[in-house]
Protein backbone atom coordinates (compact mmCIF):
# COMPACT_ATOMS: atom_id res chain seq x y z
CA UNK A 1 0.00 0.00 0.00
CA UNK A 2 1.10 3.51 -0.65
CA UNK A 3 2.23 5.30 2.52
CA UNK A 4 0.98 9.13 0.65
CA UNK A 5 -1.99 10.48 1.76
CA UNK A 6 -3.87 11.93 -1.24
CA UNK A 7 -6.64 13.59 1.10
CA UNK A 8 -5.84 17.54 1.35
CA UNK A 9 -8.19 17.24 4.68
CA UNK A 10 -6.44 17.96 7.58
CA UNK A 11 -8.64 16.00 9.52
CA UNK A 12 -7.45 12.92 7.40
CA UNK A 13 -3.95 14.05 7.78
CA UNK A 14 -4.27 13.70 11.62
CA UNK A 15 -6.19 10.64 11.96
CA UNK A 16 -4.28 8.36 9.61
CA UNK A 17 -0.44 10.23 11.13
CA UNK A 18 -2.28 9.00 14.42
CA UNK A 19 -2.08 12.70 15.58
CA UNK A 20 -6.12 13.30 16.18
CA UNK A 21 -7.40 11.98 19.65
CA UNK A 22 -8.60 7.80 19.97
CA UNK A 23 -11.93 8.74 20.13
CA UNK A 24 -11.90 10.80 16.62
CA UNK A 25 -10.25 7.62 15.26
CA UNK A 26 -12.54 5.18 16.82
CA UNK A 27 -15.23 7.53 15.00
CA UNK A 28 -13.49 7.19 12.20
CA UNK A 29 -13.05 3.36 12.19
CA UNK A 30 -16.77 3.13 12.74
CA UNK A 31 -17.85 5.28 9.95
CA UNK A 32 -19.38 7.79 11.82
CA UNK A 33 -16.80 10.82 11.85
CA UNK A 34 -18.84 13.42 9.54
CA UNK A 35 -16.33 13.61 6.46
CA UNK A 36 -16.90 13.34 2.57
CA UNK A 37 -17.05 9.88 1.07
CA UNK A 38 -13.40 9.88 -0.37
CA UNK A 39 -11.92 11.37 2.92
CA UNK A 40 -13.75 8.61 5.11
CA UNK A 41 -13.06 6.01 2.61
CA UNK A 42 -9.11 6.96 2.64
CA UNK A 43 -9.23 6.60 6.46
CA UNK A 44 -10.97 3.01 6.50
CA UNK A 45 -8.69 1.77 4.19
CA UNK A 46 -6.08 2.96 6.12
CA UNK A 47 -7.28 1.26 9.27
CA UNK A 48 -7.38 -1.57 7.33
CA UNK A 49 -4.29 -2.14 6.82
CA UNK A 50 -3.38 -1.28 10.00
CA UNK A 51 -1.48 -2.78 13.04
CA UNK A 52 -4.14 -1.69 15.65
CA UNK A 53 -6.61 -4.72 15.73
CA UNK A 54 -9.51 -2.37 17.59
CA UNK A 55 -8.97 0.20 14.52
CA UNK A 56 -8.30 -2.66 11.73
CA UNK A 57 -11.73 -4.71 12.89
CA UNK A 58 -13.94 -1.66 13.32
CA UNK A 59 -12.41 -0.56 9.50
CA UNK A 60 -13.10 -4.26 8.01
CA UNK A 61 -17.05 -3.90 9.35
CA UNK A 62 -17.36 -0.23 7.99
CA UNK A 63 -16.14 -1.23 4.75
CA UNK A 64 -18.26 -4.30 4.07
CA UNK A 65 -21.56 -1.70 4.88
CA UNK A 66 -20.62 0.70 2.21
CA UNK A 67 -22.86 0.90 -0.29
CA UNK A 68 -22.63 0.09 -4.10
CA UNK A 69 -23.73 3.69 -5.03
CA UNK A 70 -21.47 5.42 -2.68
CA UNK A 71 -18.32 2.98 -3.62
CA UNK A 72 -19.16 3.44 -7.72
CA UNK A 73 -19.06 7.05 -7.13
CA UNK A 74 -15.81 7.14 -5.23
CA UNK A 75 -14.01 4.82 -7.42
CA UNK A 76 -14.90 7.21 -10.69
CA UNK A 77 -13.24 10.28 -9.70
CA UNK A 78 -9.81 10.74 -10.47
CA UNK A 79 -8.97 12.29 -7.36
CA UNK A 80 -9.75 8.72 -5.33
CA UNK A 81 -6.93 7.73 -3.18
CA UNK A 82 -4.88 5.02 -5.16
CA UNK A 83 -4.85 3.09 -2.14
CA UNK A 84 -8.82 3.27 -1.73
CA UNK A 85 -9.06 1.87 -5.73
CA UNK A 86 -6.54 -0.65 -4.53
CA UNK A 87 -8.71 -1.77 -2.30
CA UNK A 88 -11.78 -2.26 -4.33
CA UNK A 89 -9.57 -3.58 -7.12
CA UNK A 90 -9.60 -6.62 -4.77
CA UNK A 91 -13.05 -7.12 -4.34
CA UNK A 92 -14.06 -9.65 -7.08
CA UNK A 93 -17.46 -9.49 -5.61
CA UNK A 94 -18.43 -5.58 -6.75
CA UNK A 95 -20.75 -4.92 -9.46
CA UNK A 96 -18.97 -5.11 -13.05
CA UNK A 97 -19.92 -2.03 -13.60
CA UNK A 98 -17.66 -0.72 -10.47
CA UNK A 99 -15.20 -3.17 -11.55
CA UNK A 100 -14.79 -1.49 -14.61
CA UNK A 101 -14.56 1.44 -13.26
CA UNK A 102 -11.90 1.10 -11.56
CA UNK A 103 -9.61 -0.13 -13.91
CA UNK A 104 -10.60 2.53 -15.96
CA UNK A 105 -9.22 5.17 -13.29
CA UNK A 106 -6.09 6.36 -13.77
CA UNK A 107 -5.37 7.02 -10.17
CA UNK A 108 -5.51 2.78 -9.63
CA UNK A 109 -2.51 1.60 -9.21
CA UNK A 110 -1.11 -0.83 -12.22
CA UNK A 111 0.11 -3.16 -9.66
CA UNK A 112 -3.63 -3.63 -8.58
CA UNK A 113 -4.50 -4.05 -12.02
CA UNK A 114 -1.73 -6.68 -12.43
CA UNK A 115 -3.61 -8.46 -9.84
CA UNK A 116 -6.97 -8.03 -10.94
CA UNK A 117 -5.86 -9.19 -14.65
CA UNK A 118 -4.17 -12.78 -12.70
CA UNK A 119 -7.31 -13.60 -10.73
CA UNK A 120 -9.82 -12.28 -11.88
CA UNK A 121 -12.37 -14.70 -13.77
CA UNK A 122 -14.23 -12.44 -15.64
CA UNK A 123 -13.67 -12.61 -19.42
CA UNK A 124 -15.24 -9.12 -20.14
CA UNK A 125 -13.02 -7.32 -17.36
CA UNK A 126 -9.90 -8.81 -18.96
CA UNK A 127 -11.06 -7.43 -22.47
CA UNK A 128 -11.28 -3.77 -20.92
CA UNK A 129 -7.91 -4.39 -19.15
CA UNK A 130 -6.07 -5.49 -22.58
CA UNK A 131 -7.51 -2.30 -24.45
CA UNK A 132 -5.47 -0.48 -22.72
CA UNK A 133 -2.15 -0.61 -24.54
CA UNK A 134 -0.35 2.44 -22.53
CA UNK A 135 -0.64 0.84 -19.43
CA UNK A 136 0.49 -2.74 -21.04
CA UNK A 137 3.40 -1.01 -22.33
CA UNK A 138 4.51 0.41 -19.15
CA UNK A 139 3.42 -2.85 -17.23
CA UNK A 140 4.55 -5.84 -19.16
CA UNK A 141 3.88 -7.67 -16.14
CA UNK A 142 -0.16 -6.99 -16.81
CA UNK A 143 0.22 -8.44 -20.53
CA UNK A 144 1.67 -11.50 -18.70
CA UNK A 145 -0.84 -11.99 -16.58
CA UNK A 146 -3.60 -11.51 -19.11
CA UNK A 147 -2.40 -14.13 -21.10
CA UNK A 148 -1.69 -17.03 -18.43
CA UNK A 149 -5.42 -16.28 -16.82
CA UNK A 150 -7.31 -19.07 -17.59
CA UNK A 151 -10.37 -17.16 -17.73
CA UNK A 152 -8.77 -14.67 -20.39
CA UNK A 153 -11.01 -14.12 -23.99
CA UNK A 154 -9.63 -14.94 -27.27
CA UNK A 155 -10.46 -11.15 -28.05
CA UNK A 156 -8.06 -10.45 -24.44
CA UNK A 157 -5.54 -12.91 -25.52
CA UNK A 158 -4.79 -11.41 -29.25
CA UNK A 159 -4.67 -7.57 -27.46
CA UNK A 160 -2.56 -8.43 -25.06
CA UNK A 161 -0.24 -10.92 -27.57
CA UNK A 162 -0.85 -8.30 -30.19
CA UNK A 163 0.97 -5.76 -27.82
CA UNK A 164 3.92 -8.26 -27.02
CA UNK A 165 5.25 -8.87 -29.91
CA UNK A 166 4.94 -5.63 -31.16
CA UNK A 167 6.75 -3.85 -28.47
CA UNK A 168 8.86 -6.65 -26.79
CA UNK A 169 9.74 -9.41 -28.79
CA UNK A 170 10.29 -7.66 -32.51
CA UNK A 171 13.55 -6.67 -33.57
CA UNK A 172 12.98 -2.98 -32.95
CA UNK A 173 13.98 -0.15 -35.37
CA UNK A 174 14.53 3.68 -33.79
CA UNK A 175 11.24 4.59 -34.73
CA UNK A 176 9.59 1.47 -33.09
CA UNK A 177 12.04 2.27 -29.95
CA UNK A 178 10.64 6.19 -29.96
CA UNK A 179 6.84 4.89 -29.86
CA UNK A 180 7.66 3.15 -27.14
CA UNK A 181 9.10 5.94 -25.69
CA UNK A 182 6.63 8.19 -26.21
CA UNK A 183 3.41 5.42 -24.85
CA UNK A 184 5.46 5.64 -21.95
CA UNK A 185 5.33 9.66 -21.61
CA UNK A 186 9.09 10.30 -22.45
CA UNK A 187 8.91 12.80 -25.01
CA UNK A 188 12.61 14.02 -24.95
CA UNK A 189 13.46 10.33 -24.79
CA UNK A 190 11.43 9.83 -28.04
CA UNK A 191 12.82 13.35 -29.90
CA UNK A 192 16.60 12.16 -29.00
CA UNK A 193 15.96 8.53 -30.52
CA UNK A 194 14.20 9.43 -33.79
CA UNK A 195 16.76 12.03 -34.66
CA UNK A 196 20.22 9.95 -33.76
CA UNK A 197 22.26 9.36 -36.01
CA UNK A 198 22.99 6.01 -34.28
CA UNK A 199 19.01 5.15 -34.63
CA UNK A 200 19.86 4.72 -38.52
CA UNK A 201 21.63 1.09 -37.72
CA UNK A 202 20.35 -0.16 -34.51
CA UNK A 203 20.97 -3.39 -34.24
CA UNK A 204 23.67 -3.42 -37.45
CA UNK A 205 26.45 -5.77 -36.12
CA UNK A 206 28.81 -2.94 -37.13
CA UNK A 207 26.73 -0.16 -35.44
CA UNK A 208 28.17 -1.41 -31.80
CA UNK A 209 24.61 0.02 -30.68
CA UNK A 210 22.13 -2.38 -29.86
CA UNK A 211 17.93 -1.50 -29.20
CA UNK A 212 18.84 -2.02 -25.27
CA UNK A 213 21.32 0.49 -25.62
CA UNK A 214 19.57 3.06 -27.48
CA UNK A 215 16.74 2.49 -24.48
CA UNK A 216 19.46 2.77 -21.73
CA UNK A 217 21.07 6.04 -22.83
CA UNK A 218 17.35 7.47 -23.63
CA UNK A 219 17.27 6.90 -19.73
CA UNK A 220 19.15 9.89 -20.14
CA UNK A 221 17.72 12.56 -21.51
CA UNK A 222 15.40 14.94 -19.69
CA UNK A 223 15.60 18.17 -22.36
CA UNK A 224 12.86 18.55 -25.01
CA UNK A 225 14.41 19.90 -28.49
CA UNK A 226 12.25 23.35 -27.98
CA UNK A 227 14.52 23.88 -24.71
CA UNK A 228 17.80 23.77 -26.08
CA UNK A 229 19.70 26.62 -27.90
CA UNK A 230 22.47 26.26 -30.63
CA UNK A 231 23.31 29.86 -30.89
CA UNK A 232 26.05 29.43 -28.97
CA UNK A 233 27.68 26.80 -32.37
CA UNK A 234 29.89 29.06 -34.77
CA UNK A 235 32.51 28.08 -37.40
CA UNK A 236 35.31 27.24 -35.13
CA UNK A 237 33.59 23.68 -34.06
CA UNK A 238 32.71 22.66 -37.37
CA UNK A 239 36.30 20.77 -37.34
CA UNK A 240 34.85 19.28 -34.14
CA UNK A 241 32.20 17.52 -36.03
CA UNK A 242 34.34 15.30 -37.84
CA UNK A 243 34.13 11.48 -36.92
CA UNK A 244 37.19 10.06 -34.37
CA UNK A 245 39.22 7.43 -35.02
CA UNK A 246 38.71 4.18 -33.76
CA UNK A 247 41.75 4.92 -31.38
CA UNK A 248 40.66 8.66 -30.99
CA UNK A 249 37.45 7.15 -29.38
CA UNK A 250 39.55 4.48 -27.28
CA UNK A 251 41.50 7.12 -26.09
CA UNK A 252 38.29 9.32 -24.64
CA UNK A 253 36.94 6.63 -23.26
CA UNK A 254 40.46 6.02 -21.12
CA UNK A 255 40.79 9.60 -20.90
CA UNK A 256 36.84 10.16 -18.95
CA UNK A 257 37.25 6.52 -16.99
CA UNK A 258 40.91 7.86 -15.48
CA UNK A 259 39.09 12.07 -14.39
CA UNK A 260 36.68 10.21 -12.90
CA UNK A 261 38.15 7.36 -11.05
CA UNK A 262 40.55 9.98 -9.55
CA UNK A 263 37.47 11.24 -8.03
CA UNK A 264 35.32 8.14 -7.01
CA UNK A 265 35.37 4.80 -7.36
CA UNK A 266 33.69 3.71 -10.59
CA UNK A 267 31.17 1.17 -10.53
CA UNK A 268 30.55 -1.68 -13.04
CA UNK A 269 27.16 -0.14 -14.08
CA UNK A 270 28.81 3.28 -14.66
CA UNK A 271 31.57 2.40 -16.91
CA UNK A 272 29.07 0.41 -19.05
CA UNK A 273 27.36 3.95 -19.11
CA UNK A 274 30.65 5.71 -20.42
CA UNK A 275 31.07 2.95 -23.10
CA UNK A 276 27.54 2.83 -24.10
CA UNK A 277 27.69 6.86 -24.75
CA UNK A 278 31.61 6.71 -26.27
CA UNK A 279 30.00 4.65 -28.98
CA UNK A 280 28.02 7.29 -30.45
CA UNK A 281 29.32 9.48 -32.81
CA UNK A 282 30.08 13.50 -32.19
CA UNK A 283 26.92 14.81 -33.24
CA UNK A 284 24.78 12.20 -31.02
CA UNK A 285 27.43 13.24 -28.19
CA UNK A 286 26.42 16.88 -28.57
CA UNK A 287 22.99 16.05 -28.72
CA UNK A 288 22.85 13.70 -25.38
CA UNK A 289 25.43 16.83 -24.05
CA UNK A 290 22.72 19.48 -24.94
CA UNK A 291 19.41 17.03 -23.30
CA UNK A 292 21.39 14.66 -21.05
CA UNK A 293 20.77 14.25 -17.10
CA UNK A 294 23.01 15.30 -14.45
CA UNK A 295 24.57 11.97 -15.11
CA UNK A 296 25.22 11.94 -18.74
CA UNK A 297 26.78 15.95 -18.24
CA UNK A 298 29.50 14.41 -15.56
CA UNK A 299 30.53 11.79 -17.86
CA UNK A 300 30.26 14.48 -21.31
CA UNK A 301 32.15 17.30 -20.05
CA UNK A 302 35.54 15.29 -19.79
CA UNK A 303 34.82 14.73 -23.18
CA UNK A 304 37.82 15.64 -25.31
CA UNK A 305 35.78 16.95 -27.75
CA UNK A 306 35.72 20.43 -27.19
CA UNK A 307 32.17 20.46 -29.09
CA UNK A 308 30.87 17.88 -27.03
CA UNK A 309 32.08 19.71 -23.80
CA UNK A 310 30.87 22.69 -24.67
CA UNK A 311 27.32 21.74 -25.18
CA UNK A 312 27.41 20.53 -21.58
CA UNK A 313 27.43 23.79 -20.70
CA UNK A 314 24.83 24.83 -22.70
CA UNK A 315 22.76 22.19 -21.18
CA UNK A 316 19.26 24.51 -20.12
CA UNK A 317 19.41 21.87 -16.85
CA UNK A 318 22.73 22.53 -15.60
CA UNK A 319 22.90 23.71 -12.50
CA UNK A 320 25.37 26.02 -10.18
CA UNK A 321 26.68 23.36 -8.62
CA UNK A 322 27.84 21.65 -11.43
CA UNK A 323 29.62 24.61 -13.06
CA UNK A 324 31.46 25.13 -9.41
CA UNK A 325 32.88 21.84 -10.15
CA UNK A 326 33.49 22.14 -13.83
CA UNK A 327 35.16 25.84 -12.58
CA UNK A 328 38.01 23.23 -10.72
CA UNK A 329 38.41 21.36 -12.90
CA UNK A 330 42.43 21.11 -14.02
CA UNK A 331 41.93 18.74 -17.29
CA UNK A 332 39.10 21.05 -18.69
CA UNK A 333 39.57 22.75 -22.05
CA UNK A 334 40.37 26.51 -21.52
CA UNK A 335 37.33 27.12 -23.99
CA UNK A 336 34.74 25.89 -21.26
CA UNK A 337 36.68 28.04 -18.67
CA UNK A 338 35.91 31.10 -20.79
CA UNK A 339 32.85 30.09 -21.12
CA UNK A 340 32.29 30.24 -17.68
CA UNK A 341 33.67 33.01 -16.79
CA UNK A 342 32.33 35.22 -19.34
CA UNK A 343 28.63 34.08 -18.49
CA UNK A 344 26.54 36.62 -16.70
CA UNK A 345 24.49 33.97 -15.04
CA UNK A 346 27.64 32.24 -12.99
CA UNK A 347 29.18 35.21 -12.64
CA UNK A 348 27.09 36.32 -10.27
CA UNK A 349 28.47 32.84 -8.62
CA UNK A 350 31.46 33.89 -5.90
CA UNK A 351 32.32 30.05 -5.20
CA UNK A 352 32.52 29.81 -9.86
CA UNK A 353 34.30 32.62 -10.13
CA UNK A 354 36.89 31.63 -6.99
CA UNK A 355 37.63 27.95 -8.40
CA UNK A 356 37.90 29.80 -12.10
CA UNK A 357 40.40 31.91 -10.15
CA UNK A 358 42.14 29.25 -8.60
CA UNK A 359 42.02 27.20 -12.01
CA UNK A 360 45.86 26.82 -13.66
CA UNK A 361 43.95 26.12 -17.02
CA UNK A 362 41.58 29.76 -16.92
CA UNK A 363 42.78 32.13 -19.50
CA UNK A 364 45.07 34.85 -18.26
CA UNK A 365 42.50 37.69 -19.16
CA UNK A 366 39.89 35.81 -17.62
CA UNK A 367 41.97 35.45 -13.59
CA UNK A 368 42.83 38.97 -13.86
CA UNK A 369 38.96 40.23 -14.34
CA UNK A 370 37.88 37.47 -11.71
CA UNK A 371 40.62 38.53 -9.38
CA UNK A 372 39.34 41.83 -8.34
CA UNK A 373 36.12 40.40 -7.61
CA UNK A 374 37.88 37.93 -4.50
CA UNK A 375 37.98 38.80 -0.79
CA UNK A 376 41.25 39.43 0.50
CA UNK A 377 41.60 35.99 1.91
CA UNK A 378 41.36 34.35 -1.05
CA UNK A 379 43.84 36.56 -2.46
CA UNK A 380 46.38 35.87 0.04
CA UNK A 381 45.42 32.22 -1.07
CA UNK A 382 46.22 33.04 -4.47
CA UNK A 383 49.52 34.86 -3.76
CA UNK A 384 50.76 31.62 -2.32
CA UNK A 385 49.59 29.18 -4.47
CA UNK A 386 52.84 27.65 -6.24
CA UNK A 387 49.80 25.62 -8.42
CA UNK A 388 49.22 28.92 -10.20
CA UNK A 389 50.79 30.61 -13.11
CA UNK A 390 53.54 33.27 -11.82
CA UNK A 391 51.51 35.81 -13.37
CA UNK A 392 48.52 35.18 -11.56
CA UNK A 393 49.94 35.26 -7.64
CA UNK A 394 51.73 38.32 -8.44
CA UNK A 395 48.37 40.16 -9.64
CA UNK A 396 47.29 38.79 -6.27
CA UNK A 397 50.36 40.01 -4.14
CA UNK A 398 49.30 43.95 -6.52
CA UNK A 399 45.79 43.95 -5.10
CA UNK A 400 46.73 43.24 -1.78
CA UNK A 401 48.62 45.87 -1.83
CA UNK A 402 46.59 48.00 -3.30
CA UNK A 403 43.83 47.15 -0.52
CA UNK A 404 46.22 47.41 2.47
CA UNK A 405 45.97 43.38 2.75
CA UNK A 406 48.48 41.95 4.19
CA UNK A 407 50.25 38.78 2.16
Amino acid sequence: MSSGITSTNPVVKAVIEGAAPRPAMLAASRGVLPLPQGDLLEILVHFFNSDDPELRDNARKTLTEQTTEAIESTVRSSESAPDVLAYFASQDTLPQATQEAIIANTSTPPDAVTKVARTTQNGQLLELISLNQQLLIKNPAVIEAIITNPHRTAEAERRASETKREFFEKERGAQQIADELRARGQEAAAEFIENSEFGENIEDPGSGLSAEDAILLAAHIEVMDRETDDSWLSLEFIEEIYEETEDQRKAAVEKIIGEMSNEEDVSGERLSMINRIMKMGIKDRVRLAMKGDREARNVLIRDPNRLVSSAVVNNPRITEQEIEVIAGMRAIAEDILRMIATNRQWARSYNVMHNLAKNPRTPMANSITIMSRLQLRDLTGLSKNRNVPDAVRRHATRLLATRGGKH
